[in-house]
């Protein structure tokens, strides 16, 4: 097996990868590093997923780079723009010498006694073991599982005679112009392929066990636009990015602390869009807004679809999948020539990568968040987890941020380690997901980090908070450790 040692190893080459990359680059040239990336394209989520009209779900201002401006006129991106974004950060910051495409990461190793992390790596196509020694560990490999999405069982579904796609699975190829597709499943992914294929195919229904909030935007920032006129591109980004992040917040906070309010404006906006179909029925979901997140719609396309007819909503239970299509419980029946089941994501920690120190495996749910980028008792080990109710990218880039000031110090210092320790008056409260209600976030609670009931260890979901944190606050807190050789 062969050996080698680095600065730090970076898990994954999505944007929170290629992000670190760019920082790691800026702010620790010094620093030896890599970007191990298990599969054979950079991207992560927007390499993974083929599915038709494959977008953000968020601003390009604010799901963009601090340090790259987003300088396309369209705010919220198609799948492809933002490969051509990820693709110029690579370029203009070198990283193509630093991505080690298919290689897989498999476990990773504490070793207290040297003080370094020891990585187990496999070069995909060859199956060539590496043995990486490096003094940090940094997890950019995403929340969930790549290889495969949520499919639960559905009765029947052996005698179906059409086509049952899975959208983390969508063939590039498939044919459906002309037939009737139903979707099972209103969530994001729901909102963004409905009123794709609809412009195509005879009728997409799609089927839902209950409602999600849907809300509607332009796809361009006509504030941008006009800045664009008058002042430099990367002041424009700076300024919107600002803008979006606050409006975010403030909506988060003021829907969050006024539900019901908040959910007759939600829902009276659904019903100014679609005035002649049953809102209360198919819009008006059960839970407050903001227990699960809000599924963007620009330009208001799914509820065009809708109006045009293209598409429908249908708010029932599945009985079994029929030949030619699905029987519901309530007696009436979809046909159907091809089923997507957009059922849901399955979440991992880490990629799937074992976590151990001194050879014992770490439960991670016992541990407890530090600034949600540390988990205590895990020393030199950062991991970038974004936000639920804001862009992911947002995090992190903080936690990018946070690394490298964290490195400068220790290398000031010369400090070989930097652990958190939880103190005896933090007392364990619960999984700080608890409070989103999402299908694929309650299916794997148990999987999950605890948080603290005081600062540093809660997770406050609130990017201002975070960034003031990140930049100004002390690295020696007292719940840090820091340790020499």
């Amino acid at each position: 097996m062969k050996q080698d040692y680095l600065d730090v190893i970076v898990v994954g080459a999505g944007i929170s990868g290629i992000g670190a990359g760019a920082h790691l680059n800026t702010k620790c040239p010094d620093k030896t590093y890599a970007i191990f990336e298990g599969r054979e394209n950079f991207g992560g989520t927007w390499d993974l997923f083929k599915y038709p009209g494959i977008r953000s779900d968020s601003d390009m201002h604010t799901l963009g780079f601090s340090f790259k401006p987003w300088n396309h006129k369209k705010s919220i991106a198609t799948g492809p723009l933002i490969m051509d974004y990820l693709k110029e950060t690579i370029e203009e910051y070198g990283l193509d010498e630093k991505i080690k495409y298919n290689h897989h990461v498999e476990s990773a190793n504490w070793n207290e006694s040297e003080g370094l992390w020891e990585v187990n790596v496999t070069e995909k196509k060859s199956s060539e073991k590496f043995l990486y020694k490096s003094k940090f560990l940094y997890m950019c490999a995403g929340y969930y599982r790549y290889s495969s999405g949520y499919e639960p069982e559905f009765k029947g579904s052996e005698n179906f005679l059409g086509q049952i796609i899975h959208p983390q699975k969508w063939p590039e190829s498939l044919d459906y112009k002309g037939k009737n597709v139903v979707f099972i499943g209103s969530g994001a992914t729901a909102a963004t392929i409905v009123p794709k294929i609809a412009k195509e195919a005879n009728l997409v229904t799609m089927l839902q066990r209950s409602p999600t909030y849907f809300v509607s935007r332009p796809d361009e920032d006509s504030i941008a636009l006009f800045l664009k006129k008058f002042l430099p591109k990367s002041l424009v980004y700076a300024l919107i990015r600002f803008k979006n992040v606050y409006l975010q917040q403030s909506l988060f906070k003021r829907v969050r602390a006024f539900p019901d309010r908040s959910k007759k404006f939600l829902i009276d906006q659904v019903k100014k869009e679609l005035p002649d179909f049953d809102v209360d029925k198919h819009f008006t979901p059960r839970y407050n807004p903001w227990e699960q997140r809000m599924c963007l719609i620009p330009n208001s396309d799914f509820f065009e679809a809708i109006k045009n007819k293209t598409a429908t909503v249908v708010t029932d239970h599945i009985e079994s999948f029929e030949e030619k299509g699905i029987k519901l419980k309530s007696g009436d029946f979809l046909d159907a020539d091809i089923i997507v089941t957009a059922t849901g994501l399955v979440l991992q920690n880490f990629g799937g990568v074992t976590i151990s120190i001194n050879n014992n495996p770490v439960n991670v749910s016992k541990t407890m968040t530090y600034k949600s980028l540390m988990y205590s008792d895990i020393p030199n080990f950062v991991n970038s987890f974004g936000y639920i109710n804001a862009s992911w990218t947002l995090k992190a880039d903080l936690t990018s941020v946070y690394l490298c000031r964290l490195i400068k110090h220790m290398d000031k210092n010369e400090y070989s380690s930097a652990c958190p320790r939880k103190p005896l008056d933090v007392d364990e409260t619960y999984d700080w997901l608890k409070d989103f209600s999402s299908g694929y976030i309650q299916r794997s609670i148990n999987l999950h980090p605890q948080q603290g009931s005081k600062k540093p260890w809660v997770n406050y979901q609130d990017y201002i908070k975070d960034w003031i944190d990140v930049k100004f606050s002390k690295l020696e807190d007292g719940n840090l450790i820091f340790s020499r050789d």
